[in-house]
């Protein structure tokens, strides 16, 4: 699903964004409602870029990645955390590209979205270019979703990866439990 976003273009600088764990629902712009696997997910575009929230009988999981007020923290690179019953996993980089590549490339990644079924985009007023989007799969018993959000003025592209799924209940055996099987 592609939208234009109603609201003014907040989060300008790649830099400005910030990683979350665990926080409740933000204002959304736009939202995509999904059952995959079981797991009830929500993708949600906001004025200052994305939010995932993951719901099972076994808890609740949200990811944010915005411009949040009194956030100091960059957006790191990768993390590995478990939340509750959840085993979450997330990854950022950003990709750097000259104005024609990056319009290319952000009109190319704004079609692949827009004609996914579980794909939600948003594009922000004043630029074609500028946009925030998310995918969202179920693959091999977790949930995983990709995120890209555009910075044309800078020609930066935040491109993140993410998944979480149930907690694995298998006990890691010791080496020398290992040795005596």
């Amino acid at each position: 699903m592609l939208t234009t976003l109603k609201t003014v273009y907040t989060d300008t600088r790649a830099s400005d964004l910030a990683w979350a764990l665990g926080r409740e629902p933000l204002p959304a712009l736009a939202t995509l409602d999904l059952r995959l696997g079981g797991t009830a997910l929500q993708l949600r575009l906001l004025g200052a870029s994305h939010q995932v929230l993951l719901e099972q009988e076994r808890g609740v999981c949200s990811e944010t990645v915005a411009c949040i007020p009194g956030s100091k923290s960059p957006l790191p690179v990768g993390v590995s955390e478990r939340v509750g019953d959840w085993e979450y996993e997330f990854s950022a980089r950003v990709e750097v590209m000259t104005p024609s590549a990056f319009s290319g490339r952000a009109q190319e990644l704004l079609a692949l979205v827009a004609d996914h079924p579980h794909g939600l985009a948003g594009v922000f007023p004043g630029s074609p270019d500028a946009f925030t989007a998310l995918i969202a799969q179920w693959r091999d018993g977790q949930m995983h979703w990709r995120t890209w959000h555009a910075y044309p003025e800078e020609g930066q592209l935040v491109v993140t990866r993410s998944r979480a799924g149930a907690r694995s209940a298998r006990r890691v055996r010791e080496p020398a439990e290992a040795a005596h099987s």
